[in-house]
């Protein structure tokens, strides 16, 4: 479904970043794969995911707390001389508290790790995408910023900012062929998601879903590829639900 094009994808190393890795480069997507610091674990993962799937994977360090980080990673994409087809904004933190409990210093790091970071890739990457006539965005929100619960002020602010954006986004770049849509998924297992909280909490969280469980990565995964492909024509400015359908 993505022979022969190129996606940025940050956050790569583990979790849904990872699940978008492998299942765009089985469908023949080189990649750059964007992480917070890498690894020979990560290195020999990337390589054999290529080898195996005869594509190439680059990996790109990006602190995402780091403003010229950020720059010198994007700088480095959008420099290469190889297309940008497409671009996952997957990378995030999350922030698991109250807003009486919220300092202004995690408001302001949440914020701009899950807004205004994904923002300033979509400026630069677009910039090269609007050279070449096209290409496909897609961000990672969340159901928090969608549907409103106590506990998580700042990370459904910003998700609720980043949803905002990729329609606004959307709206704006229509007329450079370039499609902008967005993925809110449920709860899902990773250490972010359902991995990382007590059966309690899941069990009362997934009860209000029509599936009852949480997603998996490569559900996830599976529609990034649906919105990155040309089945996905049609779509722009749009906000899937992936949550098990939450009432």
């Amino acid at each position: 479904m993505l022979q022969g094009k190129n996606a940025v994808i940050t956050g790569a190393g583990s979790g849904i970043g990872r699940a978008i890795v492998d299942t765009f480069a089985k469908n023949g997507a080189n990649i750059w794969a964007v992480v917070h610091k890498t690894n020979d674990e990560i290195e020999k993962m990337m390589s054999a995911i290529a080898e195996e799937q005869g594509i190439w994977i680059r990996v790109v360090e990006m602190e995402m707390h780091d403003q010229d980080s950020v720059k010198s990673a994007v700088k480095s994409i959008a420099t290469s001389g190889d297309n940008v087809d497409i671009l996952v904004n997957n990378a995030g933190i999350p922030s698991e508290k109250t807003l009486g409990m919220t300092s202004v210093e995690d408001m302001r790091r949440t914020m701009d790790i899950n807004f205004i970071v994904p923002s300033y890739i979509i400026q630069m990457v677009s910039r090269k995408m609007i050279k070449q006539n096209g290409g496909t965005i897609i961000n990672i929100t969340s159901r928090s910023g969608v549907e409103v619960r106590a506990g998580v002020y700042a990370y459904g602010a910003s998700k609720a900012a980043l949803i905002w954006g990729t329609k606004a986004a959307a709206k704006e770049l229509s007329q450079f062929n370039i499609r902008v849509n967005g993925i809110a998924p449920g709860l899902t297992e990773t250490k972010m998601g359902s991995l990382g909280r007590d059966d309690e909490f899941i069990e009362r969280y997934v009860s209000a879903n029509n599936i009852k469980r949480p997603a998996t990565t490569d559900e996830i995964a599976e529609a990034a590829l649906f919105l990155a492909s040309d089945r996905s024509s049609y779509i722009s400015g749009q906000i899937l639900s992936v949550d098990g359908g939450r009432d």
